[in-house]
């Protein structure tokens, strides 16, 4: 029998909340329970390309190329819809709380305009220039191989520590120093300025400036990659989550797109709160949070991942029993689809009760025919979701064999 949910609450894979809503529809809502409780807004919106753009999900012949969003708004309307967000953005955040917008040359001055006016002009904090060597190269105008992002406070009592994301210096000589070895073995280098000599060790920390030319953009191939498009490396948002918060404190991220924000923020103990229009964005955060969550569950124990979306009335039909195998209680699912019939890209097998789905087995990569573990649930409930993001979920009645 089919039934509907329109939340999941995982035990791993938090702390944190996506909920799967065009952003502006959900502003209202995000103010009302989180209004000055965030600390950290992360934007990485459209940036007027005209493009539309595609995530890859499987590999070799299973590969799908699916359409992820549509960069195509009219330039008017694109920057009323950014005034909404930003306008809800600041209302987000806590006193000590600052936002990053990150945008490339076809609005950045725009919206550097518009955060003036939001934010005020003295709460700006930097441009910064991501900069990187990936990407085609013109021949027309100079390469344009930097993105902007914009950081501005909300007052002058906010968090930022540069501290918390310097690195050592190395063993490299820099600017015409002079390196030695002092009395104790340690690699150290001097330069004179102004009559005084200063002295640097290779562990003395060195702070990024406002050109971020040390994290490239991800590669093709690189192991980070989870198919979604225009996917930031991790080392980019690590470094905004710890300048700018604390463990414990709330992150925000209003285009989650392939769920960087939300990964970084859990892995350095930070909460977070995500939202996507893409049903894809959905899924990818499910699973790299699922597979990030296990593989430090040991060390890091539980944390909560809670997922809202509306409730899905695609069709869909599933074919699944109760068997048991050595001992053990286990659904399988012998056939299951959607109209249209894609493929399925995440099962999983738990309780439901006032349209909350609880999870206690789940796979990211499915194939069918597929066993699953009830553990004690004795009326499992079982979920499916295809590659375009459609979820179903039934309640199997059947007695175990």
């Amino acid at each position: 029998m089919r039934i509907f949910c329109t939340s999941e609450r995982h035990a791993n894979g938090g702390p944190g909340e996506f909920i799967l809503a065009r952003v502006e529809q959900a502003l209202n809502g995000l103010i009302a329970s989180y209004c000055g409780r965030v600390q950290v807004v992360y934007l990485d919106p459209p940036f007027g390309t005209g493009d539309v753009f595609h995530s890859r999900l499987g590999a070799g012949q299973a590969k799908l190329t699916l359409p992820t969003y549509t960069d195509d708004m009219e330039e008017t309307a694109y920057l009323s819809w950014m005034r909404t967000i930003l306008a809800g953005a600041r209302e987000l955040l806590c006193e000590s709380g600052s936002i990053y917008l990150h945008i490339d040359y076809r609005m950045s001055a725009k919206l550097r305009l518009m955060l003036d006016e939001i934010f005020g002009a003295h709460n700006f904090m930097n441009e910064i220039a991501w900069c990187y060597k990936s990407g085609g190269r013109a021949t027309r105008y100079y390469p344009r191989k930097h993105d902007t992002i914009l950081f501005y406070r909300k007052s002058a009592k906010v968090c930022f520590n540069i501290s918390a994301v310097g690195r050592p210096r190395g063993p490299e000589k820099r600017n015409h120093m002079k390196r030695f070895i002092d009395e104790n073995g340690r690699i150290c280098f001097t330069i004179r300025s102004a009559g005084k000599i200063y002295t640097y060790y290779e562990d003395t920390p060195v702070y990024p400036s406002d050109v971020w030319d040390d994290i490239e953009h991800l590669q093709q191939k690189d192991s980070e990659r989870v198919g979604y498009a225009t996917q930031k490396p991790e080392a980019l948002l690590s470094r905004v989550i710890l300048a700018s918060s604390k463990p414990g404190d709330l992150v925000c991220d209003l285009f989650s797109g392939s769920g960087t924000t939300a990964a970084a923020a859990s892995r350095h103990g930070r909460r977070f709160l995500a939202v996507d229009a893409s049903p894809l964005a959905l899924y990818t955060l499910r699973a790299r949070q699922l597979k990030s969550a296990s593989a430090r569950s040991l060390l890091e124990g539980e944390s909560e991942l809670v997922l809202r979306y509306p409730a899905d009335e695609t069709p869909a039909q599933i074919s699944a029993k109760i068997v048991t195998q050595r001992g053990k209680q286990m659904l399988l699912i012998e056939r299951a689809s959607f109209a249209p019939d894609y493929p399925l890209v995440y099962a999983a097998v738990g309780t439901a009760q006032e349209g909350v789905f609880s999870p206690v087995s789940t796979d990211c990569r499915p194939v069918l025919p597929l066993l699953l573990p009830l553990g004690e649930i004795s009326l499992p409930v079982a979920q499916i979701t295809d590659a375009l993001g459609h979820t179903a979920f039934f309640q199997i009645e059947q007695k175990p064999d």
